[in-house]
């Protein structure tokens, strides 16, 4: 009886093995189906083709609104899709030209990570990076104001959140905020007017009675004229987000981790 058995449970597993090859594969034993949301062979590693972006990876680090390492974010690295990178590629040369270098906070997210983001705001007690990031809100708007996502954009490889360093001073530009502050500050119409890049001085959205000056508002400008200038479009309430407008995957959500790719 106990052979029998043994025989009989042989016979269901070679059935599974079988089912799952037959499943994983397009009729050809070396070619397995990927499916589009592991599949990073469109992506490139932001550096090879953009060698001077400066690379400052926020969510590898504890320096973000969360205050840990995000889920999924297994090297301090940046990756885009071939056609983004390609894109900024020629932003970088634009802005070189005027004595800047791009540098780069955050580029394709994985799912993983926009889950942590999520997790991180419906937790309501933990409040570490308030003082930092969003003083002037209570935690529990963040889904409701939408400063915090079930999906994100980054997600599809062709977004990026970026600043520009001056090469003359040795430092970031002063854009009169910083990354990831959740609030009409960020916004690139607070205290002026992005489409004809006329500082208005109407700073009046800032709930602290905050503003930035004529020269912060014109730093915003030049990194939005370059962006918009080489097939970007930005976002209206975060001067450092950018998507590419033909963005090769509109519809699809990566979930491979951020880490250096094989060449």
């Amino acid at each position: 009886m106990k052979t029998t058995f043994r025989w009989q449970l042989a016979i269901i597993l070679l059935v599974i093995c079988g089912a799952w090859i037959v499943t994983c594969s397009r009729g050809s034993q070396n070619s397995p189906v990927i499916t589009p949301e592991e599949d990073a062979s469109q992506f490139v590693t932001l550096t090879d083709v953009v060698p001077d972006a400066i690379l400052e990876i926020r969510y590898f680090g504890t320096y973000n609104f969360v205050g840990s390492r995000i889920d999924g974010y297994e090297e301090p690295t940046a990756l885009l899709t071939r056609q983004a990178a390609e894109a900024l590629k020629a932003v970088s040369d634009d802005v070189r030209k005027q004595g800047y270098r791009l540098k780069i906070y955050d580029a394709y997210r994985p799912q993983c990570g926009v889950d942590h983001f999520v997790r991180w705001a419906a937790d309501i007690p933990d409040t570490l990076m308030k003082p930092y990031f969003y003083p002037d809100l209570d935690k529990s708007v963040l889904f409701e104001q939408e400063y915090i996502y079930e999906k994100s954009g980054h997600t599809r490889g062709s977004t990026v959140d970026l600043t520009l360093f001056d090469m003359a001073t040795e430092k970031e530009l002063d854009m009169g905020g910083t990354f990831d502050w959740f609030g009409p500050e960020s916004h690139p119409d607070f205290c002026g007017n992005p489409e004809t890049g006329e500082y208005t001085g109407d700073c009046s959205k800032s709930p602290a009675g905050r503003s930035i000056t004529p020269e912060q508002f014109a730093h915003r400008m030049i990194l939005r004229r370059a962006m918009l200038s080489h097939g970007f479009k930005a976002m209206d309430t975060e001067w450092w987000h950018f998507t590419l407008k033909d963005e090769p995957f509109p519809d699809t959500y990566f979930k491979f981790p951020v880490r250096q790719l094989k060449q």
